[in-house]
């Protein structure tokens, strides 16, 4: 006989399939009687250590934005801020209502906008250019309009041409007669060119420099003396995109603009000990006839509107952001997108690199006009 204690217990069943031992699976918890408690407990301990050391610096940043000196800081800085943007939007409106504006090349175009804007503002107005019948239809278009919330007055015009510089100085004699003095003076009259710089002749190149530079000039240079004597007044120069880098097949433009850049940055420094104001606008393409109206080399009328030029920005548009910026006395204003704008930097930060995108854009534009 076997006693039960001595009987052998049967093995291990054996998987037929696999040779090792088919152990009977056993439901498994640990326990604080297990050796592996305390290992488990640490990893838990660790990791729980790790999430608030990565949760610290959010719970911080949540904590300082909204406690309670951080909050009254924000709101106040916000409110500072619009505050300070109402008190520039005042003083602009103030700035404009009543004041004498001169504006040149007023019957057309952006300065035909300008004009506009200006009335609505309540300025007193002198229109300039050269031709009286458009001027006294652009008044009476202005006195007809009552879409204005401030009081009007009736607008002057002075009829001259900025490329006789003879006749300016009598213009501004005539200018200072209508109301006796000027406040502003918008210097907006302009002639665009088309044309390479072997095909252009020399005449073409003074005429546009006559009527963007020499004529603005003369007409600022005639004003100033009364200004200064108030000790008050503002020239603006409405120049170009193109003031600041030049394009292929516009060299007679781009040097005027340039002209008028660098002598109105000049006038502004000198201007500074007498309290007058100067400021140079410059803008991208405007949808208007300016391309239109365009001289080539030969000196004749282009009368074709470039697809950049159609593709332009509202000359409406364009004007109230000359009127804000003339309100605000902003010194030197781009009204361009973006690529013309960041252009103008890579002018100065890569120059080799703007001088190929130029020669390619040449490359272009002389290949489309030859086919």
């Amino acid at each position: 006989m076997v006693s039960p204690a001595t009987r052998k217990r049967p093995g291990p069943r054996m998987d037929p399939i696999h040779p090792a031992p088919c152990l009977p699976q056993a439901k498994w918890s640990p326990g604080p009687g297990d050796q592996g408690w305390p290992m488990m407990c640490q990893v838990l301990k660790e990791s729980q250590k790790c999430t608030r050391r990565r949760n610290l610096p959010k719970a911080r940043a949540m904590d300082f934005i909204t406690s309670t000196a951080i909050l009254p800081l924000l709101f106040g800085c916000l409110g500072v801020f619009g505050l300070f943007q109402l008190l520039q939007w005042v003083r602009g409106k103030a700035y404009l209502r009543n004041a004498v504006v001169v504006i040149t090349g007023a019957t057309s175009g952006l300065g035909k906008e300008c004009a506009k804007v200006f009335y609505a503002a309540g300025a007193k107005l002198v229109l300039c250019g050269r031709n009286g019948g458009a001027l006294e239809e652009l008044i009476r278009e202005l006195t007809a309009s009552h879409a204005t919330k401030v009081q009007t007055h009736k607008p002057y015009l002075v009829t001259f041409d900025l490329t006789d510089t003879g006749a300016i100085v009598a213009a501004a004699a005539e200018i200072l007669q209508c109301f006796g003095y000027v406040d502003i003076l918008v210097n907006n009259a302009g002639i665009s060119y088309r044309g390479t710089i072997m095909d252009t002749i020399v005449d073409v190149d003074k005429r546009v420099m006559e009527t963007n530079y020499f004529g603005p000039v003369a007409l600022t240079k005639a004003l100033l003396p009364s200004m200064i004597k108030r000790r008050q007044g503002h020239i603006v120069a409405i120049s170009s995109i193109q003031g600041k880098i030049s394009i292929p097949f516009r060299s007679a433009y781009a040097a005027s603009k340039h002209a008028t850049q660098a002598f109105f940055d000049c006038l502004r420094a000198e201007m500074e000990q007498y309290e007058i104001e100067v400021t140079v606008i410059s803008p991208g393409y405007i949808h208007t006839n300016l391309s239109v109206n365009a001289i080539t080399a030969d000196g004749s009328r282009y009368g074709v509107m470039d697809t950049t030029t159609a593709q332009g920005r509202s000359p409406v548009e364009v004007a109230h952001d000359v009127l804000a910026a003339v309100g605000k006395k902003k010194k030197d204003v781009i009204l361009a997108d973006l690529l013309p704008s960041l252009a103008i930097y890579l002018r100065t930060l890569a120059p080799g690199l703007f001088f190929s995108l130029m020669a390619s854009r040449a490359r272009k534009e002389r290949k489309s006009k030859n086919s």
